[in-house]
């Protein structure tokens, strides 16, 4: 990340690691310049593997959720922080947060989910069939096997780790967005999954 941002071409602003991107702009022009090149008889692999890729990191935290539980996760109880694409949105277009919430769905886990501005979306899309809503992210996290942060909104970047760890079943974090420190949490008792990190 250093070395590539350092070129002020590209800058370190979109180089972060993650469960990938979404919104109504990236995942629609990424289509747009693959159609493009197929009209005009050229194979786009690179905009090619760009998109499957992202789909690919939606799901990233989802084989180290099933290795923490030794592959089953039926019972289990997740709490998802962040619905939107992005923070400081309630748009929910291609956002990662409705794959993983389909994912341990499918594989028998009950899901609560905070979001500061876009739980009214999430219902409005249909999600209430997967996973149960809340104002207060506190309350999410009671009796919860694990937390899943997928958007990094500010409320989220400092919360009261021993206040969570008293709420939750188990203490355990998959962090979608690399905001928090490892060997903090690790040093708390905490179990720590992030991505790209050890």
């Amino acid at each position: 990340r250093r070395g590539i941002g350092s070129d002020k071409r590209i800058g370190y602003s979109f180089i972060f690691p993650g469960v990938g991107y979404g919104g109504s702009c990236f995942p629609k022009d990424v289509k747009a310049i693959i159609r493009t090149a197929e009209e005009y008889n050229y194979d786009f692999k690179v905009m090619k593997a760009v998109e499957a890729v992202n789909e690919q990191q939606k799901l990233i935290l989802i084989p180290k959720i099933e290795n923490h539980f030794n592959h089953d996760l039926k019972g289990k109880t997740f709490t998802l922080w962040g619905l939107s694409f992005k923070p400081k949105t309630d748009d929910m277009r291609e956002a990662p947060s409705v794959e993983i919430i389909k994912a341990l769905y499918e594989r028998g886990a009950k899901i609560k989910a905070h979001d500061p501005v876009a739980i009214k979306e999430a219902k409005r899309i249909g999600l209430e069939k997967y996973a149960s809503f809340y104002d207060n992210y506190y309350d999410a996290l009671k009796g919860s096997d694990g937390l899943i942060l997928v958007t990094e909104w500010l409320d989220y970047r400092e919360p009261d780790f021993e206040q969570m760890k008293e709420l939750m079943n188990t203490p355990v974090v998959f962090d979608g967005r690399n905001i928090y420190q490892p060997e903090k949490l690790k040093a708390m008792g905490f179990y720590y999954y992030g991505v790209g990190r050890r």
